[in-house]
C-alpha cells in the first residue's frame, strides 16, 4: 500500500509554491498526496510568522489532522518553524520540525513514521540558509505561483522574515525560464511571480551578492517565453518598482497591468521607524507613473495600523493619503509584536482596540476603493480568465486588471480566456459583464 501524505499552507503565495514542490518531492518517493481533511500517514504544514494569527492557527491545524488520524505523523516546516522551532515541536501531535534549508529534504527525515513522544528539531543557523531552492505551485488549473527569488536584506524594524528565510538569493535565469516553459506545457494560463522581496532578483543568483541579471531583465525575458497567456508580478517594494519595468509592463504581450505595491504607513514619521528605503512622495511617484502609462491598472497596496508610535495624527494621515491615491484595494495588516524585532522594543505601543478600530476603518475604506475602480472598468472591453471553482452555482474570474467577474456555473469555462464588455456591478460586488461576440448578457 502507497502512503498517503497531505499538506496544509498557511501564508504567503511563496509558501503555496514551496509547498507544492515539496509535495512533488512525495510523489516521487512513492506517496500519494490526497486532501488535508482526509486519512493520511502524514501531515505536513508549512507554518507562516508574519502575524501572531497565524502562529495561533498552527496548534487548530494540528488537532485537525489529528482528529482524522490519531496516529499520523504530523511534520512542520516554514517560516515559524525556523524561528521557533522549539515551539512547535511541544505542541501536542508534532513529530517532526524542520527549518529553512531543511524543509525542502524533508523525506530525508522520515523514517517509519511512528509517532515521536517529542517534536524532533532540525534546524539550521540562519546564516546557513545561503542558498537557493527553487519552485512552483501546480494546485489550481489556471495559475501558478512561481518562486524566482528568496529571503531578505532589508532591516525593516518589525518583520520577522529575515530571521526565517535569511539573506537575498535568486533563482537562475535559465532556471525560472525552464520552470516557466514547465508550467506552460500544462495548460496553465496564468504565472504569478512571487518571492520575498522580487524587486531585488538577481542578487546571489550565482551564490554571491554579484548581480548578473535584474529584475528589468528576469521581466524582459519571461515576456518572451512561448505558450504563456499570462503573466503577473506579486508584491513589489516601491524603491525597486523602476520606470522601466513600469514602461516594459505597459507594452507587454503578457504582463497584466496589475501591481501590488507595500506602503506600510502614509506617515513619513513612522515609515523612518519602521525603516523602510522610501517615504511617501516615492510612493505617489510610483502609483502616478503607473497611471499615466496604465489608466487602467489595479494597484494594490499591503497597509500596517497600530505600529509603536502612530498616534491618531499619523493614522489620519495614512487615511488621508491612501483616500487621495489613485489606488484600487489595500491589504490592511494590524501591527502584532515579534520576537526578536526592533519594533516590539520601541515605546508608543498602541493599545489593541484601538488597532482594531484603525483596521476597521481602513478595511472601509479598501471597500471604497475596490468598488471606484470598478466602476471606473463599466463599460470597458476586458479579457476574463476563468476559475475551476464552483462556487454556489456559479463561475468566477479575473480579468487582466484584477477585476473580479463571476457568471452562471458552466465547466465548459474553466481554464478560458474570453474577451467580454464589464456592464454592472452585482449586490456582492462583482462584476456582471457580455461576452463581445454574444448578444444576451450574463
Amino acid at each position: 500500500m502507497r502512503k498517503k501524505v497531505a499538506f496544509y499552507t498557511l501564508g504567503c503565495k511563496l509558501n503555496f509554491s514551496e509547498t507544492s514542490t515539496i509535495a512533488r518531492n512525495f510523489t516521487d518517493e512513492g506517496f500519494d498526496r490526497v486532501d488535508f481533511s482526509e486519512q493520511a500517514d502524514i501531515y505536513v504544514i508549512n507554518t507562516c510568522s508574519v502575524t501572531e494569527n497565524a502562529d495561533k492557527r498552527f496548534k487548530t491545524i494540528v488537532k485537525q489532522a489529528q482528529k482524522v488520524n490519531p496516529e499520523a505523523f504530523v511534520a512542520a516546516v516554514g517560516c515559524y518553524a525556523q524561528l521557533k522551532p522549539e515551539e512547535l515541536a511541544a505542541v501536542d501531535g508534532v513529530d517532526l520540525v524542520l527549518g529553512a534549508t531543511e524543509k525542502f529534504k524533508i523525506t530525508d527525515y522520515i523514517n517509519d513514521l511512528s509517532k515521536n513522544d517529542f517534536g524532533e528539531v532540525h534546524s539550521c543557523e540562519i546564516e546557513e540558509a545561503d542558498f537557493y531552492v527553487g519552485s512552483y505551485s501546480i494546485g489550481d488549473r489556471t495559475r501558478a505561483f512561481l518562486k524566482v527569488q528568496d529571503g531578505c536584506d532589508y532591516k525593516c524594524t518589525y518583520c520577522t522574515i529575515p530571521l526565517a528565510r535569511g539573506i537575498s538569493r535568486s533563482d537562475t535565469l535559465s532556471n525560472v525560464l525552464k520552470n516557466a516553459k514547465e508550467i506552460s506545457e500544462q495548460g496553465i494560463k496564468e504565472i504569478v511571480l512571487t518571492g520575498v522581496n522580487i524587486g531585488d532578483y538577481g542578487k546571489g543568483e550565482f551564490g554571491n551578492k554579484k548581480h548578473e541579471h535584474t529584475f528589468f531583465e528576469l521581466v524582459q525575458a519571461l515576456d518572451k517565453v512561448e505558450g504563456i497567456e499570462r503573466l503577473r508580478i506579486s508584491s513589489i517594494e516601491p524603491n525597486l518598482l523602476k520606470n522601466e519595468t513600469i514602461d516594459f509592463v505597459s507594452g507587454s504581450r503578457t504582463f497584466v497591468p496589475h501591481f501590488h505595491i507595500p506602503l506600510q504607513s502614509g506617515s513619513d514619521e513612522i515609515l523612518k521607524l519602521m525603516r523602510r528605503r522610501y517615504l511617501s512622495d516615492l510612493y505617489v511617484d510610483r502609483v502616478s507613473r503607473i497611471k499615466e502609462v496604465m489608466p487602467h491598472a489595479c494597484i494594490g497596496v499591503d497597509v500596517i495600523v497600530g505600529f509603536p508610535g502612530e498616534t491618531d495624527d499619523h493614522f489620519l494621515d495614512t487615511y488621508n493619503f491612501l483616500s487621495q491615491l489613485d489606488i484600487s484595494y489595500l491589504h490592511v495588516f494590524t501591527y502584532s509584536e515579534r520576537d526578536n524585532t526592533l519594533a516590539a522594543e520601541l515605546d508608543g505601543v498602541v493599545p489593541m482596540n484601538v488597532r482594531k478600530k484603525r483596521s476597521k476603518m481602513l478595511r472601509g475604506l479598501s471597500v471604497k476603493k475596490r468598488r471606484a475602480f470598478y466602476e471606473s472598468q463599466l463599460g470597458t472591453e476586458r479579457t476574463v480568465l476563468f476559475e475551476s471553482e464552483n462556487k454556489e452555482g456559479y463561475i468566477h474570474g479575473f480579468t487582466e486588471n484584477y477585476v473580479k467577474v463571476k457568471m452562471p456555473w458552466n465547466p465548459a469555462y474553466v481554464n478560458t480566456l474570453h474577451k467580454v464588455v464589464l456592464t454592472e456591478i452585482d449586490e456582492e460586488g462583482m462584476v456582471r459583464f457580455d461576452f463581445v461576440k454574444a448578444t444576451t448578457k450574463i
